[in-house]
């Protein structure tokens, strides 16, 4: 599996998946790793695509570094397995704390980025949780239990089977990525890039609760240019593990609405 090194010196492993001429990158989530994307690319069909899915610092096969867990840093990361690939103009998908991450790209390179979808995203501003939830997020590296809690919260059609993927998966991220990128999701404060964003965007939302379609439509439809809004009925806040077929379908749909001429 291909590695590229950060500015740091961690490693960043990444997949790519298809060889087609449209470069589209898969960001991941806090607390679990690119593998969360298994389920969509299975549905997913890939004639012209070539799909980039980074693991982030601290999670899955990436290194796990001590620090790093700001949104710059790994927004930064992103773009370093990018350039590795050499896709000078590309497609970002980014969910939850990932959608943050697609945004600080999409406004870093707005010239080469030429969509933008971003699922269940946490807003650029941020999204702080009371303490006692907070308390359960921020101290779950490692805690099967505490992680089953968590998406017990956040999921309404979870598989058993699916249950057990994002746990095991879950489990081997860090420590100090759970800390870190928790503390860097919840505070946000890039929401003043936005304006720079010049990709077509579409929202997408599910019947999430941490995340409901009118806040979305409010946080983070209304300050990007080119936003729009779509829903998918249904699935909590992993809707490409719970509903994958429907989310794939609607990330069709948004690739070819928005091919680069």
């Amino acid at each position: 599996m291909p590695t590229i090194s950060a500015t740091d010196g961690t490693s960043l492993h990444y997949r790519v998946i298809g060889d087609g001429p449209r470069t589209v990158v898969l960001v991941h989530g806090w607390m679990v790793s690119g593998a969360v994307w298994d389920g969509l690319v299975e549905r997913l069909d890939l004639t012209g695509l070539r799909l980039v899915i980074p693991d982030a610092r601290g999670t899955g096969q990436s290194g796990k570094a001590a620090g790093g867990y700001t949104l710059e840093g790994l927004a930064r990361d992103v773009l370093t397995v990018v350039d590795a690939v050499g896709a000078e103009r590309f497609t970002v998908v980014g969910h939850s704390m990932g959608g943050q991450l697609a945004q600080w790209v999409a406004s870093e390179v707005p010239a080469r980025v030429d969509a933008l979808l971003l699922l269940n995203t946490v807003p650029a501003s941020g999204l702080p949780l009371p303490p006692d939830a907070a308390g359960l997020f921020r101290t779950s590296a490692g805690d099967r239990e505490k992680q089953t809690a968590i998406l017990g919260l956040a999921c309404k059609k979870l598989a058993p089977e699916q249950l057990e993927v994002l746990l095991k998966d879950a489990g081997a991220v860090s420590a100090a990525s759970i800390e870190g990128a928790f503390d860097a999701w919840t505070t946000g404060g890039i929401q003043d890039r936005l304006a720079r964003i010049a990709a077509p965007t579409l929202v997408v939302s599910t019947d999430d609760a941490f995340l409901p379609p009118a806040f979305l439509r409010q946080a983070v439809v209304a300050p990007i240019r080119r936003a729009r809004m779509a829903h998918i009925p249904g699935p909590g806040h992993y809707p490409h593990v719970e509903h994958p077929q429907e989310t794939a379908a609607v990330l069709s749909a948004f690739l070819a609405g928005s091919a680069p001429a």
